[in-house]
């Protein structure tokens, strides 16, 4: 559906030029909810804006729907935006026409007939859940209400994709979760494909199936987000997963200096994993003592996800074989380094 093809982006002025985008190769399926996360100067918004080309690549190819929108004509170009709408942060309403008049207005440009602009924007407006909004203005309306009018404009046109330009950011946490619940709504019952960019990975947990980390311009990793939660392989994403998943051990814990210190583990349980009863079954089979430190459990993609750190304290053979055995069950262990 999108296809960022060795996609480069340079910004030139007169003493310099910056690269915001460094050689990008990313594919967003058909069906996808694909989440962008990436800190502030990563390149994600550059991304995102060449997809609907508010911007132009300096390098490379983006294929939308197979097409490279930079070699159509104008009339092929407009025809193919139509079926591209975009959220925006800050909603971009127009605060001298009533709600009714802005999410009519991508079908007044289109030159579509009033009597199916009229049953479009009502049918939208039952869809966000703000038909008794039509007549009112922006400013009278909650952050919340702003955005899911910006998302009714943004399907107006009966899009195949929607982008999401950190469309939660300016919203407070209860407003973000309908916001989100109304995107995943429009996914399954649209089928419209989602590109999202966010700096919250609590975004991409809550909705996405696929999710790119981005750092000063580059794709850094990509995958699954069950997979990027459950196994990131780059700091930029550990860092990101431990805003939402809360894995530190506490720095009093690694500095010991006893010459019996306990060993501490980390323990991810995905899956089917997660209901197997671990810690009773070693305590059976090996000469070891268990203490939990810290545990938690959440649910993505509508998959269990836990983790666990634990002392563990014994001869060094039972903890070794301890340690085998929880790898032999199929369950991602780790030691923590103890400082000395």
């Amino acid at each position: 559906m999108i296809e960022f093809q060795d996609v480069k982006k340079v910004y030139e002025t007169k003493k310099q030029a910056f690269e915001a985008l460094k050689g990008i190769n990313l594919t967003v399926e058909k069906g996808d909810i694909f989440g962008v996360v990436g800190y502030s100067g990563a390149g994600k918004s550059t991304l995102i804006r060449l997809v609907n080309l508010l911007e132009q690549p300096s390098e490379g190819t983006v294929l939308v729907g197979g097409k490279d929108l930079t070699s159509l004509k104008p009339k092929e170009l407009r025809a193919e935006k139509k079926k591209i709408g975009m959220i925006f942060q800050h909603f971009n309403l127009l605060n001298s026409k009533t709600v009714f008049d802005n999410v009519a207005m991508p079908l007044v440009l289109s030159g579509t007939p009033s009597n199916e602009i009229k049953q479009r924007v009502e049918e939208l407006l039952e869809f966000v859940g703000l038909s008794n909004k039509a007549k009112n203005y922006p400013d009278q309306l909650s952050g919340g209400q702003k955005q899911r009018i910006g998302i009714a404009r943004a399907l107006a046109t009966n899009p195949s994709i929607l982008l999401c330009d950190e469309a939660t950011s300016a919203l407070d946490p209860q407003t973000t979760n309908a916001v989100l619940q109304l995107l995943k709504k429009i996914n399954k019952e649209y089928n419209i494909t989602i590109l999202l960019i966010t700096h919250e990975m609590s975004v991409i947990k809550e909705i996405c199936n696929k999710v790119a980390v981005m750092e000063a311009g580059k794709v850094v990793e990509q995958g699954s987000v069950l997979d990027v939660f459950s196994k990131p392989q780059t700091d930029t994403a550990k860092n990101f997963v431990r805003t939402v998943i809360h894995d530190e051990v506490p720095e009093s814990f690694l500095k010991n200096n006893e010459k019996d210190a306990p060993v501490i583990w980390k323990i991810n349980f995905v899956g089917s994993t997660s209901g197997k009863p671990l810690l009773s079954t070693i305590a059976k089979k090996y000469e070891v003592h268990l203490n939990v430190l810290s545990a938690n459990i959440s649910e993505i993609q509508e998959t269990p996800f836990g983790n666990l750190i634990i002392e563990v304290t014994g001869d060094k053979r039972e903890i070794d074989e301890t340690f085998q055995y929880i790898k032999d069950q199929g369950i991602l262990v780790q030691e923590v380094v103890i400082n000395d």
